[in-house]
């Protein structure tokens, strides 16, 4: 049986994924600051990202000898995000995605397993309604 990450192209595909995301988030106000603002270098969170959604995926355990169990929950919890942040993230997670698909990595089964566990995760790490 062929994981998700290999039927995605691998590292490519996520690479793709990753760097689209923070192109987007670069640009937003309200999520941009959460990295560092205006002079944000935003290397490191895509490779980070890049690197959790390949081990979640079935690629490469890198993420997890890097920085240990995801913890992403505890990960996000200094950050105030509410419906707003959540819908914005979700935004540029979807362009990303939607670049993937253009590039003929991503096939529409894999999309929707994609975007199905991308919606839920945002939704798990709001933390506040205001």
């Amino acid at each position: 049986m062929v994981s998700l990450y290999e039927a995605v192209g691998g590292r490519p595909t996520f690479a793709l994924i990753a760097t689209v995301f923070y192109g987007g988030v670069a640009s937003d106000e309200v999520l941009r600051p959460m990295y560092g603002g205006a002079d944000a270098d935003f290397s490191a969170a895509a490779n980070r990202l890049q690197l959790f959604l390949e081990q979640y995926w079935g690629g490469p355990s890198d993420y997890e000898e890097l920085r240990g169990h995801p913890r992403l929950r505890m990960r996000h919890m200094p950050y105030k995000i509410d419906r707003d942040a959540r819908e914005r993230w979700l935004r540029h997670m979807r362009s990303a995605l939607d670049s993937a698909v253009s590039a003929g990595s991503v096939p529409p089964l894999f999309e929707a397993e994609l975007w199905n566990y991308l919606e839920r995760a945002a939704t798990s790490l709001m933390n506040t309604n205001g």
